[in-house]
């Protein structure tokens, strides 16, 4: 496949180390696009959920590719998220191409661009951390048990189906914490004269235009790779948000196809639910 020129790539909460982490998609997509830049928007590796027993060939593959981008030229900055927190020790730190922030602004022809994860903004990681610790476990425990479900839904060749896309879009609560986190990063954005802001965290890939009283900004968020497998691309003073497509790539044999993975999946389903109870 003939690798895509790209001047920036941004890609957020990829889940490294967890089972609903879609690795061998990612390293896919990595080896299909030669970036002047890979910004890292957080979340990259979920040391919050962090297992010794669970850290497949794959999620080392990503992290190897991600170090031969740089090794090639490619400027990587990985930007910290709240699963990945522990790297801010090391914020603004740099090794060869390799370096570690908080945040990032870039002037992307002419225009101030400001990148960040965007835990910042939500409350219940600053005001109480366990329940977002708890609130992670159970979302990928609801990722194992989907991934259960889809393996099911394959055999009777019958489509996928998102547990966590459903939840969101029916609860009321959970669209208004999505509108409200775009509205606060966008009216920051403008107020600060910032004509993009990119951020990730809410799993929710998004290109839009806010506009308030004094200003306006283009609101962008790259997803995730969990659910909705999507990055962020700039290029030739444009930006695109790019959703995996099986059919436009090599075929992948998914963890899920493994029978041995199966069985360990649904042995770590046990496991979770132990531990929760």
């Amino acid at each position: 496949m003939k690798k895509r020129k790209v001047e920036i790539a941004v890609i957020s909460d990829v889940h490294l180390g967890t089972f609903g982490c879609h690795a061998k998609e990612l390293l896919a997509y990595l080896n299909s696009i030669k970036p002047e830049k890979l910004i890292l928007n957080g979340d990259i590796v979920d040391i919050w959920q962090f297992r010794k027993r669970y850290f497949p060939k794959s999620h080392l593959e990503v992290i190897k590719k991600i170090i031969d981008l740089s090794a090639k030229g490619t400027e990587v900055i990985y930007i910290t998220g709240n699963h990945d927190e522990m790297l801010r020790k090391f914020s603004d730190i740099s090794m060869g191409k390799i370096s570690v922030v908080d945040k990032l602004v870039l002037e992307l022809d002419g225009k101030k661009a400001w990148f960040f994860h965007g835990d910042v903004f939500d409350a219940s990681i600053q005001n109480a951390k366990w329940i977002a610790k708890l609130g992670g476990w159970g979302y990928d425990l609801l990722i194992l048990f989907n991934r259960f479900l889809n393996w099911w839904l394959l055999l009777l060749k019958k489509e996928k189906f998102s547990l966590s896309k459903k939840i969101k879009n029916s609860v009321k609560k959970a669209v208004k914490h999505i509108q409200d986190f775009e509205q606060v990063a966008s009216d920051l954005a403008i107020e600060n004269g910032y004509k993009y802001v990119i951020c990730g965290h809410i799993h929710q890939p998004q290109i839009v235009r806010k506009v308030n009283r004094t200003g306006t900004c283009l609101y962008l968020n790259s997803g995730d790779w969990v659910e909705n497998l999507t990055a962020l691309e700039y290029h030739k003073k444009k930006w695109k948000l790019v959703t995996f497509d099986q059919s436009e790539y090599p075929k992948i044999k998914h963890e899920n196809e493994d029978t041995n993975q199966m069985q360990n999946l649904l042995a770590a389903i046990t496991i979770t639910s132990k531990k929760s109870s």
